[in-house]
């Protein structure tokens, strides 16, 4: 195991090495490093740009005349970034294509734009460049640029797979116990199971899934394909590849998968205790079904953003809670969104560490590289920048209340899709920003780490050593 990671790295070397030689005939010239956010940037959008145009057409909505510009735009923004806020109501807003449209750009977005990029490379010429590469396993969290064709076969069987067993279990249930057609239960069925595998959040009810809040034949299909998507293709992969072999489970691994047990454990606990007494939420409810929505709620701020009660209705500390939670979000290189429950992970065991004094982090009896320390405190304090500063902004644009733009603001970034029911009132500004945000969230995070993680500047000096004061 440790020879064929060592060979990994070592072709990985070689390839970024050949990639960032330009020129061989100008020894003299610094080599350009092969970056591969740029394609990924531009991938999107190009998709982005397709779908709004797609759902512009007046063949896509029931508008007189079609969407405008900003309602198509934040729909496609949304989609593609597998958010799930919206400006109107999927279920009768939009016709049957464009609910298509809607459907293959999240399929697109959850999967990524590179990887349907290089498999289809792959199948029209038989090929994937070193460029593609690079970028489809960037987009993945993968260092074997070589093999990135077999696995980006393997993330899309997983993710068909998923999605086909949860649109077989949904629809069985529309059909049977809720008697829609079977045509329609189908793609009921479909569209639910695409949309929470890749984390979406989108409906074809006008009131989310409230009208399931206690069907647990409905609730628990979607949110296990929510986990299952949250947990990152990396994740994913490696349990498919070992099975219950859990000496063979990565770092990332078992930080994944540890910190989602505990974070849905907390969420469902949290949410189902602050909203008991709730006569506008759990309330009302037999206490089984309270439960039940508690943790179904629990699980959408892994950044899906379905809803069974009225989100606009929930406590502000439930609010506060279902924040701390999207804003951590889910796995890494996945459907989810978030700073990740890596980096959350990583800075809880660096805080512990230095609580203890000890010189290295260590987690699962191995010791954290250095500059994962500082890749997790970076992309860290820069996406709490990005909320507040954007939370800030929104006040100025809107007269309505902080925790509520500050949920909307923390849904739009870390790609979740609740909503307390203002995103359609807020002013044309205010949507562009959230607009911004998911893009930013969807995509900011992932170019960003990878950029820190291929930037090698070897510096030939050091200077003196000095501690301020902290604290």
């Amino acid at each position: 195991m440790a020879q064929r990671q060592l060979s990994q790295r070592t072709s990985a070397r070689r390839h970024l090495r050949d990639a960032q030689q330009s020129d061989a005939g100008q020894p003299h010239r610094r080599p350009r490093l092969l970056s591969p956010t740029r394609p990924m940037f531009l991938g999107f959008l190009a998709a982005l740009a397709a779908g709004t145009g797609l759902l512009m057409l007046p063949a896509a909505s029931r508008a007189p005349g079609g969407a405008d510009l900003l309602d198509a735009a934040f729909t496609a923004v949304s989609a593609l970034c597998v958010t799930g806020l919206s400006t109107v109501d999927t279920a009768t807003y939009w016709t049957p294509f464009g609910q298509i449209v809607i459907l293959v750009l999240i399929q697109l977005g959850g999967l990524g734009v590179m990887t349907f990029a290089s498999l289809l490379g792959f199948f029209v010429m038989h090929r994937v460049s070193l460029k593609d590469r690079i970028s489809a396993a960037a987009e993945h969290g993968s260092q074997d640029f070589a093999h990135v064709r077999q696995a980006v076969i393997s993330v899309i069987a997983v993710s068909l797979t998923v999605e086909a067993l949860v649109a077989v279990a949904l629809a069985l249930r529309f059909w049977l116990h809720d008697h829609i057609s079977l045509g329609r239960a189908l793609e009921l069925g479909g569209f639910h199971a695409v949309s929470s595998f890749n984390n979406a959040g989108f409906a074809l009810f006008s009131d989310n899934l409230s009208g399931f809040a206690g069907d647990p034949f409905i609730l628990v299909p979607i949110s296990v394909s929510i986990v299952i998507g949250g947990l990152g293709f990396p994740v994913i992969m490696q349990l498919v590849r070992h099975r219950g072999n859990q000496r063979l489970w990565s770092m990332n691994t078992r930080l994944v998968l540890v910190g989602t047990v505990v974070l849905l454990a907390a969420g469902t606990v949290v949410v189902t205790a602050l909203e008991w007494g709730n006569p506008k939420t759990l309330g009302t409810m037999p206490p089984a079904d309270r439960v039940l929505n508690g943790f179904f709620q629990a699980v959408q701020t892994r950044t899906a953003g379905f809803s069974s009660v009225d989100i606009g209705s929930l406590h502000p500390v439930t609010w506060m809670a279902m924040d701390v939670l999207m804003f951590i979000g889910a796995g890494p290189a996945g459907t989810g969104g978030g700073i990740k429950i890596t980096t959350f992970t990583v800075l809880f065991f660096i805080i512990v560490s230095e609580i203890r004094g000890t010189q290295d982090v260590n987690i699962f009896g191995k010791r954290l590289a250095l500059s994962v320390h500082r890749q997790a405190i970076t992309v860290a304090l820069l996406s709490v920048a990005l909320v507040v500063g954007s939370t800030a902004l929104l006040m100025l644009l809107s007269s309505e209340s902080t925790d509520r733009l500050f949920f909307e603001v923390v849904s739009a970034f870390a790609t979740a899709g609740l909503s307390t029911g203002i995103t359609a009132s807020l002013p044309a500004a205010a949507k562009a920003v959230l607009m911004a945000l998911m893009f930013i969230g969807r995509l900011g995070p992932i170019t960003f780490a990878t950029a820190l993680a291929l930037r090698v500047r070897p510096v030939q000096y050091e200077l003196p050593t000095e501690r301020p004061i902290i604290g």
